[in-house]
């Protein structure tokens, strides 16, 4: 479920998602322009009776219809579905009950009808009348939701500059190893990080982070991410190459906790890639990693099972040695990959992630993050951001 979705507008028909999702302080506007549009049918209808119903009966009729229509848009924006049901067996009573209507206030309040021309008169005039103001309504409620939507785009557009600025695409290439990055945005910005930093000593520490949740927070997250694990690597090629990642998970959960809002956290995997062949891996509550053995033919999932970044205050992350030998690959994936699903709700998985390694086992790198995004978004829809970081050991 998207980051503070509800599970009525998650369940509404997509057309409708949109009305679901304004607040009811701009919402307001629409039902009312409505009211005033349909209550045009009460006026007709006197019309079309050569303006000889009584004025009162015009009225009421005319505020039935509008507040009939009304009530639909209401409903389907905010109300469940066994009250639009009951609208529904609404519009086949709909016709009787405004004829009783008519009826008993005619008897009740002993209503005369007026001349022809005087009702035609007052039914043109009033049909005038109302169709000015709705169409007043609805040009003020195109013209506060298009503010609004400028607003949206605006935050979409800078949040996306900032994500292309401090996620490039990243290739590295020591005389062992082999470093690929690349993350692909989705409509919606989200806080996906892939990194590489080459130490002075020709180490890599390379990482893919994902902060939960969308928007321009999610990517500010972000990018107060990738500097604090950017500083906190300054000294990482002095001390035990073992001990480097356990203590970059330390200090950035010991800091996004004073910099971002209290339910947001961020999930990470990342590398320790020595000049000499040898290597660590770290996880932080992140999707398995895909280690691909070019000798066996075959694939091990690699999972550790910690605590996710800045949600508790908790120590003791700890990292493992990864034998690597040569031709092998590792492939970390984000959830905007692995969780995108087809038509059938089926998950496109490691599995299928699996299958892209295979077909491209020796290309270079790029060209087998490119298959395995290629793959996803032939399998479905894109909803997230897609983030790959792809390792070989070559030698």
């Amino acid at each position: 479920m998207a980051e503070g979705a509800k599970p009525w507008l998650l369940r509404a028909p997509g057309s409708w998602r949109i009305f679901r999702a304004i607040p009811w302080a701009r919402l307001w506007v629409l039902p009312l322009a409505v009211f005033f549009l349909f209550s045009v049918i009460g006026f007709f209808i006197d019309l079309m009776a050569m303006g000889r119903m009584p004025y009162a009966i015009v009225l009421a009729i005319a505020f039935c219809c509008g507040l009939n229509a009304a009530l639909w848009i209401v409903v389907v924006a905010r109300l469940s579905r066994l009250f639009l049901f009951a609208l529904i067996v609404l519009q086949f009573a709909l016709g009787p009950l405004l004829g009783a209507l008519a009826r008993w206030m005619g008897i009740a309040f002993a209503l005369q009808a007026p001349s022809s021309t005087a009702g035609v008169r007052f039914s043109a005039i009033a049909i005038l009348i109302v169709a000015v103001v709705s169409y007043g309504l609805f040009i003020r409620f195109m013209r506060v939701e298009g503010l609004e939507s400028m607003r949206v785009k605006n935050e979409l557009d800078l949040a996306h500059g900032i994500q292309k600025t401090l996620v490039p695409p990243i290739a590295l290439r020591t005389d062992r190893f082999e470093v690929y990055g690349i993350s692909e945005p989705s409509d919606k910005v989200g806080g996906d990080l892939v990194d590489a930093v080459l130490l002075p000593n020709g180490d890599i520490i390379a990482y893919l982070a994902d902060i939960a949740g969308h928007g321009l927070s999610a990517g500010i997250l972000m990018g107060q991410l990738k500097t604090a694990a950017r500083t906190a690597l300054l000294d990482a090629g002095e001390g035990p190459a073992s001990a480097s990642l356990p203590a970059l998970l330390e200090k950035l959960n010991a800091v996004l906790p004073q910099v971002k809002e209290p339910q947001m956290y961020a999930t990470l995997t990342a590398f320790r890639l020595n000049a000499d062949g040898r290597a660590w891996y770290a996880m932080a509550a992140s999707p398995p990693v895909l280690h691909w053995s070019m000798q066996q033919k075959d694939r091990r999932l690699v999972q550790e099972n910690q605590f996710p970044l800045g949600l508790l205050p908790v120590s003791g992350f700890t990292g493992e040695a990864m034998e690597l030998t040569a031709g092998d690959l590792v492939v970390v994936a984000t959830d905007g990959v692995l969780e995108v699903c087809n038509r059938a709700e089926e998950e496109f998985g490691i599995e299928r992630v699996e299958q892209g390694i295979e077909a491209q086992a020796r290309a270079p790198l790029a060209q087998v993050a490119d298959r395995i995004l290629r793959d996803a978004r032939a399998f479905g829809p894109q909803l997230d951001d897609q983030t790959l970081l792809v390792i070989r050991r070559v030698g």
